[in-house]
């Protein structure tokens, strides 16, 4: 009997054998052939075993998104070992815990982040080597290209590769506490990158732009698919409006994921029109909630599929998607808006249920709430070091997500909230993100984020934090009124905030929600009543 592991090692094979001469991946001025990336990601696992890196050890990397970061993500697991990207907006105070947790033996930097890694090389003794992407130059013992020479291009035969060995390490951004270190073997990203791309387009001449830091689930799981489908892979260093428009513009991308607020960026740059964007098939939205305004504005904007999607890091991370379905009539563009924002439908190999708390499905009637949990073929291992809480969030074979949900009779979820998110006043339980799409219909309104303030009488109570478009403005009366028309009297924001500069964010885009809601409980700062 044959039994090949499920490894996505076998993508970079592929790619080698199918598509050596083609462009594979585009970073900055540099650019890779299919076959000169396989070659650089064996010298990169050479390297490492010369190095005493192997089964199980963390190399860690601390990057933009580059070419050096889509090689370890091959490099590393190659040799046996473990990729972990790191998120490049925590601060020292958050990076030396998870480096000491995780154990890592190697990191690799970009030159960007030297006062950073001198600071990790005093606090983080296990790190045995530090190497530069760059220059060497600092606390670097080498530069990443020397570290590559030292190394040969030896093929690897994976079939003595245990598929359930752990492959990448993503620590999670927890607003509180030190974030938990997901697991995700070998089999989980084969199968979850057979998944997506069943779900994509024509693989016939797609460009994929990578918009998502690839610190985040790989940038949603892209590297992978895309290298298995021989796709030309263009890094986004650094997501910024203009530079996203030119580099869609010079390689004519035809694919990119976007959460909303880059995708709000993107619909209010004023350059926009400046760049030939119509080579775009499919753009993906994800990462926090979509509204169908915004799939409208986005669809006229580039002409193309706009796609909703939902997942999290512990899933590798793609659990749905709101494509087409067959059985549903998107013939009416609002009905097809307001479909294609929410979170969709499960991807194959996954299996969802909105359920109660007895892990029952609630009714399939668009109303009822209950949390999404899902069971499948690239649900994560399991949290590094941390037994307690993977047993609590993996309970008879379902995961929870901690979001909450409802769904309908074609099995289209819409997400309502996070658990930890949802506002309780008077005993009614208010949807933030419903309340946030309300308010962010209004014109004038660039980014908003709704979060609970506390009240004497209910409890608490839903509080708007606002930021407006350039050159406009709007009071927080006008708001009140315009949420009015669209929501219930009891969920309209008793508190606006106007700020003048952007909300806090993640590393992925995603507004940091309990930042804004932990001052208003601190009672801190001046509020605008509504």
């Amino acid at each position: 009997m044959m039994n090949v592991p499920l490894t996505p090692i076998r993508f970079l094979y592929r790619a080698m054998d199918l598509f050596s001469r083609k462009v594979g991946i585009v970073s900055g001025d540099k650019t890779y052939t299919y076959g000169e990336f396989g070659d650089r990601a064996l010298r990169l696992a050479s390297a490492l075993r010369k190095h005493g890196i192997g089964k199980g050890d963390r190399v860690a990397f601390l990057s933009f998104n580059n070419n050096q970061l889509v090689e370890g993500y091959y490099g590393a697991p190659l040799c046996r070992a473990i990729a972990m990207p790191l998120n490049v907006r925590l601060s020292i105070q958050e990076l030396v815990p998870i480096l000491n947790h995780s154990g890592a033996r190697m990191l690799c930097f970009e030159n960007d982040f030297l006062p950073v890694v001198e600071q990790l090389k005093a606090a983080c003794g296990e790190i045995e080597r530090f190497v530069s992407l760059d220059a060497k130059s600092g606390p670097a013992d080498m530069s990443y290209e020397e570290l590559l020479a030292g190394g040969t291009p030896d093929y690897i035969d994976y079939m003595s590769f245990d598929e359930n060995e752990v492959a990448e390490l993503f620590y999670t951004s927890g607003s509180t506490g030190t974030p938990k270190g997901v697991m995700l073997t070998h089999r989980s990203l084969y199968l979850h990158a057979l998944s997506v791309s069943t779900v994509g387009g024509d693989a016939k001449d797609l460009v994929d732009l990578h918009t998502i830091p690839l610190f985040h689930a790989n940038g949603w799981g892209r590297p992978q698919s895309s290298t298995m489908l021989g796709s030309r892979q263009v890094m986004v260093r650094r997501f910024e409006p203009t530079g996203v428009f030119r580099l869609i513009q010079e390689h004519r991308a035809t694919e990119m994921s976007l959460v909303p607020t880059m995708a709000n960026a993107l619909l209010n740059a004023p350059d926009r029109g400046a760049y030939d964007l119509t080579s775009m098939r499919r753009i993906m939205l994800g990462g926090a909630a979509a509204s169908p305004d915004l799939v409208a504005r986005m669809e006229a904007a580039f002409g193309c599929d706009i796609v909703s999607g939902y997942g999290m890091t512990e899933t590798s991370p793609v659990l749905t998607t709101a494509r087409a379905k067959g059985t549903v009539d998107e013939s009416d563009p609002a009905e097809r808006h307001r479909r294609r924002a929410m979170a969709g439908w499960s991807v194959p190999g996954v299996e969802l249920r909105v359920a109660d708390v007895n892990l029952n499905p609630v009714p399939r009637d668009a109303e009822t709430i209950g949390e999404v949990i899902a069971r499948g073929d690239h649900v994560m291992e399991g949290y590094y070091k941390d037994p307690a809480t993977t047993a609590a969030t993996i309970e008879n074979g379902w995961i929870h997500t901690g979001d909450m949900a409802v769904w309908d009779e074609e099995g289209y979820i819409q997400i309502v909230d996070r658990k930890k998110e949802i506002i309780i006043s008077g005993g009614e339980n208010i949807s933030s993100i419903e309340v946030e799409k309300a308010i962010s219909s209004h014109p004038a309104v660039y980014e908003c984020a709704v979060v609970a303030a506390p009240d004497e009488r209910w409890g608490e109570v839903p509080a708007a934090v606002v930021v407006c478009k350039p050159g406009m403005s709007v009071t927080a009366e006008e708001l009140a009124a315009h949420a009015g028309e669209r929501l219930g009297r009891f969920k309209v924001p008793r508190i606006f905030e106007f700020r003048e500069e952007q909300l806090p964010k993640t590393g992925t885009g995603k507004i940091r929600k309990m930042v804004l809601k932990e001052h208003f409980w601190a009672g801190k700062e001046k509020r605008v009543q509504g």
